[in-house]
């Protein structure tokens, strides 16, 4: 029984996200219908944002959001914490 799997990788076209592409591809199957998504078009970017993307890269499996790319992104009260916004 062959399931298909689909794979959609957010991707902002940097070094991080070469590798992790070559990583997806290295380890799929033929199974696996890998997908690259460009995070500058801004459909992708809404795709990304209705699974809880915040930082790229990440990998969705089968329309869900790999545990690995989970709870990442920039926070604002973390940067607040750290000075940003405070001239002194």
């Amino acid at each position: 029984m062959n399931t298909r799997r689909t794979i959609e990788i957010f991707s902002a076209g940097c070094g991080i996200c070469d590798d992790t592409i070559k990583l997806v591809n290295e380890m799929a199957c033929p199974s696996c219908e890998i997908s690259v998504l460009d995070m500058k078009d801004k459909h992708v970017a809404t795709r990304a944002r209705s699974l809880g993307i915040k930082s790229v890269p990440a990998v969705a499996i089968d329309g869900v959001l790999a545990d690995c790319c989970s709870g990442r992104g920039v926070d604002r009260d973390t940067l607040s914490r750290l000075g940003v916004g405070d001239p002194g």
